[in-house]
């Protein structure tokens, strides 16, 4: 049964967005909402992840937890998510420092 999912992609190959959009629709650049079936979610995230190269992707998609949501990532983000007695909260890692000359 087909349910809806959000992909949110920061700086991914335009080769990438083509993929997620032939799926989904591309709301605003690069946050991608579509009903899929789990089997289709699961090979789109699987897409993400092996071409995310530098960038960094989000899939936020129905679960049977607590809030009724489960949170994937792939890339380097600052805001990361972390369980939390059940709970999947999001948590803030600093900003890379910069180099001393």
């Amino acid at each position: 049964m087909p349910s809806m999912v959000v992909i949110a992609t920061t700086a991914v190959p335009d080769h990438l967005r083509g993929a997620l959009s032939r799926w989904t629709s591309e709301v605003t650049p690069g946050i991608f909402v579509g009903s899929v079936s789990a089997r289709v979610r699961d090979e789109l995230w699987r897409a993400v992840t092996e071409t995310v190269g530098n960038g960094a992707a989000l899939l936020i998609h129905p679960a049977p937890t607590e809030q009724g949501y489960a949170i994937r990532t792939a890339g380097t983000r600052r805001r990361l998510p972390v369980d939390f007695d059940g709970l999947t909260l999001i948590r803030m890692a600093g900003a890379p420092k910069a180099k001393e000359v």
